[in-house]
């Protein structure tokens, strides 16, 4: 347990840390299903728990090969040049406890500890972790994927109507979902590829239940993801929800590896050991983050307005 649980007998003493055991594993078991973040952003756990930083080099190549001569000698240089960044480690905290009338009301009638603020609190941690890791903490200095700096804007078009998915045609939203998905081809040249489309809710549900014609048999979504070369993911995220300029909503598009991006969690969740505090146990919940890292700006895209 970690701690000499001094205010109760050696029989609550046993009953609290069984019933802890048992909440704790309970916790770790519970299941989370709304909070994308971890899902549709590849976790990396390689820096260690307690850094302060995590540091990594963006490299590029310069120069370019030539045709030459049978006895040529000025053949062309190329090199590689990298530049260094940092991002921020952070801790999230929340905790939960039992008062010593509460364990010993629970031992009395045979039933087992109140699990529901456990769940609480890991909740709790898991959803500033997810917050974080799409809008970042300024205040920290850690960065989330929604405002990543550097990253390739597309402008959506207005055929008259707006730019608003509510006021086009099904094929007009088609093309914007195209549009954002060639933005990245294009700037990259074909070197990048996105694999993954994410929209606020509304704008999802919009393309998951509009036919794509007229007694057409399939969704704008559906026909969008038979026929693009490119993306094989779409989901929803309430945080694109407002998250473009002025207000307006977000969508966005990026190749989800962890050699394109990561987010960084050198602490995933975890309980320590029990503390007592006056007639009162404590259980203190942890996670680290360092927000996320995008290793080629250019291969995420996002477009307001929609």
């Amino acid at each position: 347990m970690g701690t000499d649980i001094t205010r109760l007998d050696a029989g609550e003493s046993a009953f609290f840390a069984r019933e802890l055991e048992y909440v704790k594993r309970k916790t770790y078991d519970q299941k989370l299903k709304q909070l994308k973040a971890k899902m549709l952003i590849p976790v990396s756990n390689e820096a260690p728990s307690g850094i302060g930083e995590i540091t990594w080099r963006r490299y590029d190549a310069v120069g370019i090969a030539k045709i030459i001569s049978d006895y040529a000698k000025d053949f062309p240089r190329v090199d590689i040049y990298g530049t260094e960044e940092t991002a921020k480690v952070h801790g999230i905290g929340a905790a939960y406890g039992y008062s010593i009338i509460e364990i010993r009301r629970s031992r009395l009638v045979g039933k087992r500890l109140e699990q529901r603020r456990a769940t609480a609190a890991r909740r709790s941690v898991e959803e500033k972790s997810d917050s974080v890791a799409w809008n970042g903490d300024p205040d920290y200095g850690i960065q989330g994927l929604i405002d990543y700096p550097g990253i390739t804007e597309y402008t959506v078009p207005n055929p008259g109507s707006g730019t608003e998915f509510i006021n086009k045609e099904p094929l007009e939203i088609l093309a914007d979902l195209n549009g954002i998905v060639t933005a990245v081809v294009s700037v990259t040249n074909g070197v990048e590829s996105p694999d993954t489309l994410i929209l606020p809710v509304d704008q999802f549900e919009l393309i998951n239940n509009t036919p794509i014609g007229d007694n057409a048999d399939k969704t704008i979504l559906t026909f969008f993801l038979e026929n693009s070369r490119h993306i094989n993911t779409v989901e929803w995220v309430v945080e694109l929800a407002g998250a473009g300029a002025g207000g307006t909503d977000r969508m966005m598009v990026y190749t989800r590896d962890e050699d394109h991006l990561t987010l960084e969690i050198p602490q995933p969740f975890e309980q320590f050991p029990v503390q007592q505090r006056a007639m009162e146990f404590e259980i203190m919940c942890h996670e680290e983050t360092g927000g996320v890292i995008v290793y080629y700006p250019q291969a995420v895209a996002y477009a307001d307005g929609i």
